[in-house]
């Protein structure tokens, strides 16, 4: 006897697409891909081949003191990015402090961003027909103002940030404890902002040594820093030293943050005198 055992027909599961966390994060994965790590794959590769061969040449052409003028152009640009972020922090704290205290202080630091949201090409072309109007001469002076003019907002954002957070308690336990306001200003509000310092550093000091269209700019081409030193190489197809460059800029960007978070962590675990 046989019997004909009929099989059940499959059901086919049905493709269900889920809209989790992990789907946004794929388009901005492919991107970092695309746009991030493959340049730098390609400027880690130009930096050891030299006549289509691998070779440590590039290297040796940049930091030869007596035929390469990359180290002091290094140097100048480190130079003027510590006398920019000195001069933003000089100018930022005060101002940001003063916002602060004020009830339309989230109001008025609207006003001091208003200016990103414009290209910064066009703002330093703007600054530049200023001072041509005005008949000042471009050098090294305009070009340190353009550049505290472009990257003062990103010293006063983080500091008025810092600043706002910080409890109103301990400044007034301070006061009820016979201290002036310069002691409380020193010993309370200035240690407990120090994040809001670091992170302001950080924004300004980064992308002034750095920065290439501002110095070309506002000097009519006549300073010259690391970042217009790498513009260069690469528009006259020398991409082995410009890629080599380009190394010496993201190790010195990656030690400025390695600094600076291990100085951020240190000041986490200490605690403020009064």
């Amino acid at each position: 006897m046989t019997d004909n055992v009929q099989q059940a027909p499959k059901v086919r599961k049905k493709f269900k697409f889920r809209l989790t966390r992990r789907a946004f994060s794929y388009p901005y994965i492919l991107f970092l891909m695309i746009f991030v790590v493959v340049p730098l794959v390609l400027i880690l590769v130009n930096a050891f081949i030299y006549d289509g061969a691998f070779s440590f040449q590039n290297f040796a052409d940049f930091f030869n003191v007596g035929t390469s003028k990359g180290l002091s152009v290094l140097w100048k640009s480190i130079v003027i990015g510590l006398m920019t972020t000195v001069i933003c922090l000089i100018i930022g704290y005060p101002l940001a402090l003063i916002l602060s205290k004020m009830k339309a202080g989230k109001l008025l630091i609207l006003f001091f961003m208003l200016p990103m949201w414009i290209n910064f090409l066009i703002r330093t072309l703007a600054t530049k027909a200023i001072f041509d109007a005005m008949g000042v001469t471009l050098g090294m002076g305009t070009v340190i103002f353009g550049m505290v003019y472009n990257y003062l907002p990103f010293m006063i954002m983080p500091l008025y940030n810092s600043i706002s957070n910080i409890d109103k308690s301990y400044s007034e336990a301070a006061l009820d404890l016979g201290a002036d306001k310069m002691t409380v200003l020193v010993k309370t509000i200035l240690p407990l902002s120090f994040p809001g310092i670091l992170s302001g550093i950080t924004m300004v000091f980064i992308p002034a040594i750095s920065t290439f269209a501002i110095t070309e700019i506002l000097s009519d081409r006549q300073i010259y820093l690391f970042g217009d030193s790498i513009q260069n190489m690469f528009s006259q197809n020398m991409y082995g030293v410009g890629s080599v460059m380009s190394l010496v800029m993201l190790v010195l960007v990656l030690i400025s943050n390695l600094i600076l978070n291990r100085f951020g962590a240190k000041d986490e675990s200490g605690s403020v005198v009064l």
